[in-house]
């Protein structure tokens, strides 16, 4: 229920469409969401499982690994269910304290993950260019410390954008969110009220995560191949190299999802809404898809790990 005021409502819920104009797909279009979602579930748990059971993958940048696994459980748990339900049981209406909540733990944890990936490069640039001490710099203390400070800075960028909605903007115009989950500008553009603060802390965050961090991951990159291309042959700046692919290859997977995803809402008013959420969904799937997938097939150890399950599974009992 909501009351009105002036032609703007307080509602106390908030009504999700799905995908905007693709309402008569929906049954349709949770197959492909439902299967993505399972793939992204089973994978991050198998690489959790794999890291845990195999104690040669006892080092940082596989302990880095497993915090990935667990935010895009994180991200991907935060949207796809409640996108099914709307898909499957017609389930659009969301309590606005929800809607909130869902809201903070989408933007924290993208937010973590870019924190998660600037500490990965981090321990990538002190085992190529100070190799002697990496196991004495990057110790599991200091990994933890490195993902408890990603942590609180999720938390302390994103904890005031649900706060500074729930104080200062009551009154909206309508309370249908043209998008399948509470996404910060979907819910500031339908406010009465004057929205520059919530406009400009959010892109002020934005600058913040994704400008300043993905500079920070290329200047350590940039020492690093600076690093590399003074090794003596060929072979050792290739294997050298290949330690750093499965990072490149994950930093590439989320970053660009993101940014085709904010220059198309922020500068392509000529793309069709349904592209827009589209993308907005594709951006939180695709990494907790494919980072399993990068890291088991570029890393040995847990190629080899992996057959080993499965052919242990396979032999008859």
């Amino acid at each position: 229920m909501f009351l009105s005021n002036n032609a703007c409502l307080v509602p106390t819920s908030f009504w999700l469409t799905g995908i905007p104009g693709l309402e008569s797909l929906h049954i349709w279009l949770s197959i492909p969401f439902s299967s993505m979602y399972l793939v992204a579930v089973v994978g991050n748990i198998t690489i959790l499982t794999v890291v845990k059971v195999e104690r040669s993958l006892h080092q940082p940048m596989y302990f880095f690994l497993c915090m990935l696994a667990v935010i895009d459980l994180v991200l991907s748990t935060s949207t796809m269910p409640k996108l099914l339900a709307i898909f499957w049981f017609g389930a659009h209406n969301i309590d606005l304290h929800a809607c909130l909540t869902q809201m903070f733990f989408i933007h924290c944890f993208a937010t973590v993950e870019s924190g998660i990936f600037l500490a990965m490069a981090f321990d990538r640039y002190v085992a190529i260019c100070d190799p002697l001490h990496h196991t004495s710099v990057l110790t599991p203390t200091m990994v933890g410390r490195l993902g408890l400070a990603a942590l609180l800075r999720g938390i302390l960028y994103i904890g005031p954008l649900p706060l500074i909605i729930r104080l200062r903007l009551s009154l909206y115009r309508t309370q249908i969110i043209a998008h399948s989950y509470c996404e910060h500008m979907a819910v500031v553009t339908l406010a009465c009220g004057d929205t520059t603060v919530n406009n400009l802390y959010g892109m002020g965050i934005g600058f913040l995560v994704l400008i300043l961090d993905s500079l920070a991951i290329t200047a350590s990159y940039v020492m690093i191949f600076r690093a590399v291309m003074g090794l003596a042959t060929p072979e050792a700046r290739l294997k050298t190299l290949g330690t750093c692919s499965c990072h490149i290859c994950a930093i590439l997977v989320f970053y660009i999802p993101i940014a085709v995803s904010s220059l198309t809402h922020r500068f392509g008013h000529q793309v069709p809404p349904h592209i827009h959420i589209l993308l907005a969904n594709f951006y939180l799937l695709i990494p907790p898809i494919l980072n399993p997938v990068v890291y088991a097939v570029r890393t040995k150890q847990i190629r080899e790990r992996l057959l080993h399950i499965l052919k242990a599974e396979a032999q008859p009992k």
